[in-house]
């Protein structure tokens, strides 16, 4: 396996300008793409009753696909803790980081890793990231997990533990905003099978922001993705033909609205469309979970959904069979 320039080493080279490569088409730049002023993305409290919670997150996800939830119950020293063993992997001797370095084109998503091209006329996104599965346990693969620094299983457990509270709450409400029973959303993701999948995003200083992404536009394959940040602006919501910058609330948990929600909910839920600027001050860092389905788990509008005057709007396959065509850029 190739090992790929790390946008992490470039950035530590002082560049001034940006390779080419990073260069977005004048229409993706930031600085032709600029968000709208005065528009704010949906914040909702966990500690509201849940008639009102039901209201409220079904709206979100009905306009914007997007929200932000504060008073969720993972304490803001669990947060801090995750960030920190995150930065110090990422602050780790280039050499060491390489000893956990993921092989995307044989099938190994698993590890570190930087989004490569397929083609020449592709572009590099300015991110590295480290990626691995939380759980279930049958999923987890500890030797995948940095082994230093040293704490850093022991705060990533305690915190999936956690994140595993806040998911059923949301899996359970966003059900009962479709006029379903609270457990079935969670059931049609496989039940206990259901898979946490992290991902450490690391965003270096960027020479020319106004020139890069740090991801391009996409909305996720998941369900559901939950995630947090180092309080560094970046990351934007599409919404009514403009992009809307979302602002950083400490300690409050991102939610984005996936793919197999958008599929499941026949389209009353929308998968948000998102993407990622960079900085040219700051490093920038996200850690976002996304929750999927089992595999072999088949994904399609729900049954109850479905009338005369809602007709399918997607079709059924496997979790398996619509990675497989969102990697490839297939049609589902």
């Amino acid at each position: 396996m190739e090992i790929a320039t790390r946008v992490q080493t470039l950035a530590l080279r002082g560049l001034r300008e940006l390779p080419a490569e990073f260069i977005r088409p004048a229409n993706e730049r930031p600085e032709n793409s600029k968000a709208i002023e005065g528009t704010s993305v949906p914040v909702i409290s966990l500690s509201q009753p849940t008639d009102v919670l039901v209201k409220e997150m079904s709206s979100a996800c009905s306009e914007w696909g997007f929200f932000l939830i504060t008073d969720h119950g993972i304490s803001p020293s669990l947060i801090q803790r995750l960030q920190d063993v995150g930065e110090q992997f990422f602050q780790l001797p280039q050499e060491e980081k390489e000893k956990y370095a993921n092989d995307p084109s044989s099938g190994m998503f698993e590890g570190y890793g930087t989004k490569m091209t397929r083609n020449l006329e592709q572009k590099v996104e300015w991110v590295d990231y480290f990626f691995h599965f939380i759980w279930p346990l049958s999923k987890i693969n500890y030797a995948i997990w940095p082994q230093n620094p040293p704490s850093y299983r022991e705060v990533t457990d305690e915190y999936t533990q956690e994140l595993l509270k806040v998911t059923d709450k949301l899996l359970e409400l966003l059900s009962l905003g479709l006029g379903l029973e609270g457990e079935k959303l969670k059931s049609c993701l496989g039940g206990e099978k259901l898979e946490l999948e992290l991902k450490i995003n690391f965003y270096p200083p960027c020479p020319q922001p106004e020139l890069a992404l740090g991801v391009e536009p996409h909305t996720d394959m998941s369900a559901l993705t939950i995630l947090f940040s180092n309080n560094v602006s970046g990351l934007q919501a599409w919404k009514d033909g403009n992009w809307v910058a979302v602002d950083n609330i400490p300690n409050a948990l991102f939610v984005h609205v996936g793919d197999q929600f958008e599929v499941l909910s026949n389209g009353k839920y929308k998968s948000a469309l998102h993407r990622s600027l960079v900085n040219k001050e700051h490093l920038r860092m996200s850690w976002p979970v996304f929750c999927v389905p089992p595999l072999d788990a088949v994904i399609g509008p729900l049954p109850s959904l479905i009338n005369e005057e809602n007709l399918p709007k997607y079709t059924s396959k496997t979790y398996e069979e619509y990675r497989y065509r969102k990697f490839n850029k297939l049609p589902q």
